[in-house]
């Protein structure tokens, strides 16, 4: 059962991987893999995984590249990790608990999804798990200028959506994510990975 505020809100925004769907695990696999294809020689832990959640893929090699203080090309880790994710897409499974609330308020409520993720791996889980056409409003870094953790991803769906900020419940998986829900000024419900 999905812990809800005690008020109405006028839209509901989805986190999907993680969220909707429950995709991490094959995620973390692809990350590690495609970074030592590409030459990383660190060991990228799941707890550095988990604490990147929802940031840009992009931003997190570049991040990973100053820590560790290597020169990894973070486009060429970004296509690897797709190319393996999406030979893997067919062992994604939804979220239930969060994928049924999703179900129950499409058509009485405006909904959409922002997520970290790139749009065609977004739309590529939506679709093999049947919740494409629940979510009219996809939104992905490649539609702001700043991803998770600032606020601009929510701020934009709340504006296609045609609702104000404060009215929008976040369902996030995150960290990344539920400090953007704060930034944005939205209430948020974590989804914890025991939910998965």
């Amino acid at each position: 059962m999905l812990p809800l505020p005690d008020r109405s809100f006028a839209a509901y925004i989805f986190d999907c991987d993680g969220t909707l769907v429950d995709s991490m695990p094959i995620h973390y696999v692809c990350w590690v893999e495609a970074l030592r294809r590409n030459g990383a020689t660190y060991a990228f832990t799941e707890d550095e995984f988990y604490h990147f959640a929802g940031v840009p893929e992009y931003d997190t090699v570049v991040v990973l590249n100053g820590l560790h203080k290597t020169n990894v090309d973070p486009r060429a880790v970004v296509e690897t990790k797709a190319e393996l994710f999406r030979k893997r897409i067919r062992e994604i499974q939804r979220v239930n608990p969060v994928a049924d609330f999703a179900i129950s308020v499409h058509g009485k409520f405006p909904i959409s999804v922002a997520s970290g993720s790139e749009a065609p791996i977004v739309r590529e889980c939506l679709t093999h798990t049947g919740l494409i056409d629940l979510f009219p409003i996809i939104i992905t870094p490649e539609n702001v200028k700043r991803g998770k953790p600032a606020p601009d991803m929510f701020l934009l769906a709340a504006e296609q959506m045609g609702v104000k900020p404060e009215d929008c419940l976040v369902f996030e998986d995150g960290r990344s994510g539920m400090e953007a829900a704060k930034a944005a000024g939205m209430e948020a419900v974590f989804i914890p990975r025991t939910m998965r």
